[in-house]
């Protein structure tokens, strides 16, 4: 595993990240391709064996489920200290005035609700779950500041968002002399390169690190176009952000990664990857080979030509996912 710096804060990470939005209780509701403790436990395991130590996850995810599980994952797998760990705030948790949202109430309610899902006193990483229009940018990045502060959150992240509100963002906090953001959880992959457009030269020149999700464009890079899988007929996020108009490119992984002879995904995170201001893809695991085929993209070095024959099929769409 490689190793590597988030943006240009000290906060080293490896440089695949574990999505856990794979893990919670489907009784809750949750994704019916969601994995529970027990099947959940050879991702981790894996995970820790490669040296993939960055696992992300969100208070949604499961309804808390996921933050309860990779707590008890940490708990049993490995030590706290030897995981660099993410979550997330902004989307409704309860009814409540604090139960959603980037006010102060709701930051501060929800950052302890973590905390103790979680089963630890801290965070590595706090992100908002993508922009909050109807709360002063000021009260939230001052709420971020004090969580940090409080010694409940090392560091702080953004999500999908224009590149104006999270200029916004961060020149408030630099206005106060706040925390600012060290990462951006962005969408990107080769179906999704609008970002390519203005944020990651907002990225570049804040000295803040891509944490891009969805790299395989919800696993539609990562199989011939049309394989039916538990996932895609279950995940309704992706019918919104992924189209037909992907099947071409989509069929351009799939030949460059037959000629290579090695699995599309490693080829689609392969091109990820190269991207100088990606830190770290995050992969949603739920079979054993997920986790090694984005470990081996790392090693994994496109030519020029291949790299043409992915990127030249790409049409301008809309950003997705905001």
């Amino acid at each position: 595993m490689e190793y590597t710096r988030l943006g240009s804060s000290g906060l080293k990470v490896s440089r695949i990240a574990l999505g856990c939005m794979s893990f919670g209780d489907t009784s809750r509701g949750f994704n019916a391709w969601a994995l529970d403790d027990a099947a959940a436990e050879p991702v981790f395991r894996q995970a820790l064996e490669l040296g993939i130590t960055f696992w992300d996850t969100a208070n949604v995810y499961g309804f808390g489920t996921s933050e309860e599980i990779v707590g008890r994952a940490i708990r049993a797998y490995t030590r706290r200290e030897d995981v660099v760990l993410a979550t997330k705030v902004n989307r409704p948790m309860h009814d409540g005035p604090g139960g959603a949202g980037l006010s102060r109430k709701a930051i501060m309610e929800q950052v302890d609700a973590s905390l103790t899902r979680l089963g630890t006193d801290y965070v590595d990483l706090y992100q908002i779950h993508r922009f909050d229009p109807d709360t002063p940018v000021e009260e939230t990045m001052e709420a971020l500041h004090d969580v940090v502060k409080a010694g409940k959150a090392r560091y702080l992240g953004a999500s999908s968002m224009w590149a104006w509100q999270f200029s916004k963002l961060q020149y408030t906090a630099q206005l106060h002399g706040w925390t600012r953001f060290v990462t951006m959880q962005n969408q990107y992959s080769l179906m999704q390169r609008e970002e390519e457009r203005e944020m990651f030269g907002l990225l570049a020149d804040q000295g803040v690190g891509s944490i891009p999700w969805s790299p395989l464009a919800k696993g539609r890079l990562a199989r011939p176009w049309g394989t039916s899988t538990t996932r895609a007929s279950n995940d309704p996020i992706a019918d919104r952000i992924f189209d037909d108009g992907g099947r071409p490119i989509a069929d351009a992984v799939q030949r460059v990664a037959e000629a290579r002879g090695v699995p599309m995904a490693q080829v689609a995170l392969a091109w990820v990857l190269k991207n100088p201001g990606v830190s770290a893809p995050i992969v949603g695991a739920t079979k054993p080979h997920h986790l090694s085929d984005a470990a081996a993209a790392l090693d994994l070095d496109l030519t020029e030509d291949e790299i043409q024959a992915l990127e030249g099929v790409y049409t301008p769409r809309l950003p997705t996912g905001y």
